[in-house]
């Protein structure tokens, strides 16, 4: 499922619908309270043969309440989609925060990684295990400077059984632990893998295992080979060095569990310094990241465009000014946007017994027309 929220300087607004392979991500207004949500509307043709994926996450989404995940509110279901309401997020992804910022430190990484911690730390006690945890699946609550980070997209997690064990090969490349590359029973230990592959990005713009060739990426995994490359680490303390030694362990008996790292001086002490590494870490971000990021975009934006968006009774799609933001055109840097109505709502197209289609417009830039 593709977020709302992309950005190379830029992101779409809110009120936007946003497809992916298998469902929609559509903003919508609670009519009694006014409250936004993100409903993802997900059609049942596209869950034959996976009806327990969905079941699985909706099964995790329903135990688990922690301000730094974000919440399944409400399900609906219509003769061919179901509708999860889900919390909205509105502040965006993590790297396209940090290269906003002017100004971005060690301990700013700490602060991120302590909140992701305390987060997978309440889902291993709950027995749950994320299995892919990667910067993608990281936003922000908010667009408030201090906005807490908040883990999404459990559509791989597990429950874990009674002194059962993991053995299914799932997560994304780069982000997976070696034991799973090694088709091993794997535990809860994964995600304290991932989040080391998380913290090294945050320090340095770039990940610790790359290959065009996905079997050469997975033999250094394998290896845990990975390097702190000069002159990007530097100025990064010995201390934030050893704590992503300690998540990124090859063994995972030997690797941090989330309370150890919590426990540890970068995190919880005082050992994370203040200088400034933005201009390293924005560039090496800019340049490891951003183009995977613009193909995306380019994707995003041709689906817009025919995009029919589906609401529950309870809820109606809404065009709110106070969340357009000023942004700048991801294409060619104009700060001018233009309302481009798709076509008038469909007065006879009732579905369901309380559910409506209606067509919503779209932000259009002035200048290029994307």
């Amino acid at each position: 499922v593709w977020t709302a929220h992309w950005r190379s300087s830029s992101q779409w607004s809110h009120d936007v619908t946003v497809m992916g392979a298998f469902s929609e991500v559509v903003l919508a207004e609670e009519k009694g309270t006014q409250r936004l949500v993100a409903i993802k509307c997900i059609p049942k043709k596209a869950l034959e043969g996976k009806e327990n994926n969905i079941e699985n996450e909706i099964a995790v989404l329903h135990r688990i309440k922690h301000p730094n995940i974000v919440s399944l509110e409400d399900i609906f279901e219509s003769t061919s989609h179901l509708y999860l309401v889900m919390q909205l997020v509105s502040g965006g992804e993590l790297f396209d925060r940090i290269v906003e910022k002017g100004f971005y430190t060690e301990r700013d990484a700490s602060q991120l990684i302590q909140q992701i911690l305390d987060a997978v730390k309440y889902l291993h006690d709950m027995g749950i295990v994320h299995r892919d945890l990667k910067p993608e699946n990281l936003l922000y609550y908010s667009m408030d400077e201090d906005s807490k980070i908040m883990i999404s997209d459990f559509g791989l997690s597990k429950i874990e059984g009674s002194g059962s064990v993991m053995s299914t090969a799932c997560g994304t490349p780069g982000y997976v632990a070696p034991e799973v590359l090694a088709q091993k029973p794997y535990s809860k230990a994964v995600d304290c893998w991932s989040i080391g592959v998380i913290s090294y990005i945050l320090l340095c713009g770039y990940p610790p295992f790359y290959d065009e060739n996905d079997a050469k990426l997975f033999e250094q995994i394998l290896k845990a080979e990975y390097e702190f490359d000069s002159p990007y680490w530097d100025d990064i303390s010995d201390s934030a060095k050893d704590f992503i030694c300690h998540m990124m362990e090859k063994d995972p008996m030997k690797r941090y569990t989330c309370e150890q790292a919590l426990q540890h001086p970068w995190i919880c002490g005082d050992t994370a310094l203040d200088k400034n590494i933005h201009e390293s870490v924005s560039a090496q971000i800019k340049k490891n990241f951003a183009k995977s990021k613009w193909k995306t975009a380019h994707c995003v934006h041709s689906a817009l465009l025919s995009v029919h968006c589906l609401i529950s009774v309870s809820f109606i799609l809404v065009y709110s000014k106070r969340l357009m933001p000023q942004l700048l055109c991801a294409i060619c840097g104009g700060c001018s946007w233009v309302r481009v109505w798709r076509g008038p709502p469909a007065t006879n197209t009732l579905i369901y017994s309380h559910l409506y289609i209606f067509i919503q417009g779209s932000w259009e830039c002035k200048t290029c027309k994307f």
